[in-house]
């Protein structure tokens, strides 16, 4: 259980992103070592972790699935999470799902090898420099037919080809984002503070029912257990909830 007085095992910080391609870029570091939730996701990070002795370089997928996971102490994080739409033309998202990670290659003078070319290993203040070159390379690229997708502007395309499209750039349904969105966001009230019953109207829940299912599934933790205890969760910002 937490407790007002006990020390937050992760600390995070970030920043939101004027590039294109980039949602917001954070950072985060472990005091000492143990568990955190790790929420459900819808978007794909480029994660750079360092550990003593330890320097990698990850590509992550969306998560679909919320379970607790372990922290090592010590460690440090820099993390780019692409805005919803951004993909990788040679790597299909779908094959990034539920911690079908990608570790990239770290060189022995400290760059990375990503699709057949070395990068140098951004800072939390310059990332959107090598996501720009990563951009002109070819390396990424970006969908907008997402952002119609969201902002529910689908009248150039039918609801069935939209679906065909999102699902082919995220590797999820529409559905399926919608609902890691609102589960993220209810966990981020009841760990706030916010009761059981706040949280289903809050978020956009049917009733209490249907948010203990969405929550246990994609949270990985009851609703009832997250007041509670409020656990340290992976990194969270207020969500929508369209």
């Amino acid at each position: 259980m937490r407790f007002p007085d006990r020390p937050v095992l992760i600390e995070f910080d970030d920043r939101e992103s004027d590039s294109p391609y980039v949602e917001r870029v954070w950072r985060s570091r472990s005091r000492s070592g143990g568990s955190f939730l790790s929420m459900a996701e819808g978007n794909i990070e480029l994660v750079v972790t360092r550990l003593p002795g330890v320097l990698a370089v990850t590509l992550r997928g969306p998560v679909i699935q919320g379970a607790l996971i372990e922290c090592p102490p010590d460690g440090e994080w820099l993390a780019i999470r692409f805005r919803l739409g951004t993909y990788l033309p040679q790597i299909p998202t779908a094959a990034l799902i539920d911690h079908q990670d990608v570790q990239l290659p770290v060189l022995p003078n400290g760059r990375f090898l990503f699709s057949d070319s070395s990068w140098e290993i951004p800072s939390y203040d310059n990332a959107e420099n090598l996501v720009a070159r990563l951009a002109r390379a070819g390396v990424i690229a970006r969908s907008h037919a997402t952002d119609a997708a969201v902002d529910g502007d689908v009248d150039w395309m039918s609801q069935r080809s939209m679906q065909r499209h999102f699902r082919r750039v995220t590797g999820m349904t529409f559905s399926s984002y919608q609902q890691i969105q609102r589960a993220r966001h209810a966990a981020a009230l009841l760990v706030s503070g916010s009761s059981v019953l706040d949280a289903t109207f809050s978020a956009g829940y049917f009733d209490q029912a249907h948010l203990t299912r969405s929550v246990k599934q994609l949270i990985g933790m009851t609703p009832a257990r997250l007041a509670r205890e409020r656990p340290q969760l992976s990194f969270s910002y207020k969500a929508t909830t369209s």
